[in-house]
């Protein structure tokens, strides 16, 4: 799901491409695209684009006067700058924004149908897609902290709640606890003050070096490459290979569609997080740490029949 960072750049982009300009006209290219019917989509079509901004994970052309066009990219939504009046792909184009110098095309790789595209009047329209979240890079300490202890979920479900913070995903909700040194299973309520000021501090200097590699490798053009799973992280995606910091092999749990990727012996002090499939699988031989896994791979590697 493209979060903050990514976020970030789609924003910086359409502002290059869009701001100052008229929104010719919206094609929509699938059924399930358009999410709302008042004001109607057609009323979009020939009105100037009067700025950009991103709304947690989503992105919102503001139209004069007092119209706002909402993107929310979901897990697989993308967009993509081509020559004016490209088609809308089949099967995964969603909509397509025309300008006068160029399209953005709108599409979704998986089959599920999340991404959705809004029309919205005024600042009330505007303020239903608001979750509330705080913006990570603004909060103050002491806000964060308050948030953080407001309800007591693990660190994991804290970063990734958009009533709590904005834009953070399941990608970065890693890489900054990671950094941090934390559990992705820690209580929130449970941080002492210094490990508040940690976490604070990594979530910070994480987003800014993302969304500043990112504006980087896009330059003056738009982003084509936007992915959960980039070059150069610490843990997420990583799974079985070494912590770039200790050289441990990155651990996972997997929960529905989702995986948390963490360094037990950076963030959890070599304890082995359970996994709720294979603990219900291997019962009381599941490793309780980095060492007891280190020799059941030892063990399993001698069991195999040598090469041919």
């Amino acid at each position: 799901m493209p979060e903050l960072p990514d976020v970030t750049i789609y924003v910086e982009a359409l502002e290059r491409v869009a701001v100052g300009r008229r929104l010719e006209q919206v094609r929509i290219g699938s059924p399930f695209a358009l999410r709302s019917v008042d004001p109607p989509i057609g009323e979009a079509a020939g009105r100037p684009v009067t700025g950009v901004r991103r709304l947690g994970k989503r992105v919102v052309l503001a139209l004069e006067p007092d119209l706002f066009l909402v993107m929310h990219l979901m897990i697989a939504g993308r967009l993509r700058w081509r020559p004016r009046g490209a088609a809308v792909p089949r099967g995964r184009g969603l909509a397509a924004l025309d300008f006068p110098s160029g399209t953005v095309l709108f599409t979704e790789e998986g089959k599920k149908h999340r991404a959705g595209l809004w029309l919205v009047r005024g600042a009330a329209g505007l303020a239903a897609h608001e979750r509330g979240g705080l913006e990570p890079l603004e909060v103050s300490l002491a806000d964060f902290g308050r948030a953080l202890r407001r309800e007591r979920h693990t660190l994991k479900r804290s970063l990734t709640d958009p009533t709590l913070f904005s834009g953070i995903g399941n990608a970065y909700s890693d890489e900054i606890l990671h950094a941090a040194r934390l559990s992705p299973l820690q209580l929130s309520t449970n941080l002492d003050d210094e490990e508040i000021a940690r976490l604070h501090d990594a979530m910070r200097a994480t987003l800014v070096h993302w969304t500043e590699r990112l504006r980087a490798e896009a330059g003056d053009g738009f982003p084509e490459k936007v992915t959960a799973f980039r070059e150069g992280m610490a843990v997420h995606g990583r799974y079985s290979q070494p912590c770039p910091v200790c050289g441990s092999p990155v651990q996972r749990i997997r929960y529905a569609e989702n995986e948390v990727n963490y360094c037990a012996a950076c963030q959890t002090g070599g304890r082995l997080l359970a996994d709720r499939a294979l603990s219900r699988l291997l019962r009381e031989d599941w490793p309780r740490s980095i060492d007891e896994l280190d020799t059941l791979r030892k063990s399993a590697e001698g069991l195999r029949p040598p090469p041919d």
